[in-house]
């Protein structure tokens, strides 16, 4: 005996021109018909939904939409705990319930890291006699160099900077 089964999606739309209105807006089309057959005996669970996905998309719902009414099937107090949790371990995913104990799993794991960063690798306490001048151009440096010649050059008088 065969078996043959097919699902079909239809969907059927007219826009009906009031007085004075005419088809000849771009934004509308006066008529739409839309089906959707596939073959049904050996579809699963996760083809029917892609399947009733692209209906849905044909019919103009938006994506964003469409993938938070999926979640609500599996994500809504009609279903048990138990079968959620299936399903977030499926696609790896966090329930708020369990978020705090996340939280504290990471900082736990983080721990050793935190403590090699604070006590073994340390940062340079200052900057270095050639990282101190890093700063300034060359023309910066020129001026600093003129300015210390001048200063101190041994025509000055030291007491009060005049030559």
């Amino acid at each position: 005996m065969t078996y043959n089964a097919e699902v079909q999606f239809k969907f059927n739309a007219t826009w009906t021109p009031t007085y004075g209105s005419s088809f000849s807006d771009d934004d509308f089309i006066p008529e739409e018909h839309y089906v959707i057959t596939a073959p049904a005996a050996d579809l699963n669970a996760k083809q029917y939904f892609r399947l009733f996905e692209k209906f849905m998309l044909c019919v103009g719902m938006d994506p964003a939409s469409i993938r938070s009414g999926a979640m609500s099937l599996v994500f809504n107090d009609c279903v048990r705990e138990e079968d959620q949790r299936k399903v977030c371990d499926e696609y790896d995913l966090t329930m708020n319930e369990d978020l705090h104990g996340k939280y504290q799993e990471w900082k736990k794991l983080d721990a050793p890291f935190e403590h090699h960063k604070k006590n073994v690798v340390s940062e340079p306490k200052g900057l270095g006699r050639f990282q101190a001048f890093a700063k300034y151009t060359d023309d910066d440096l020129k001026k600093m160099r003129t300015m210390y010649d001048t200063l101190y050059s041994e025509d000055v008088d030291s007491a009060n900077g005049v030559a």
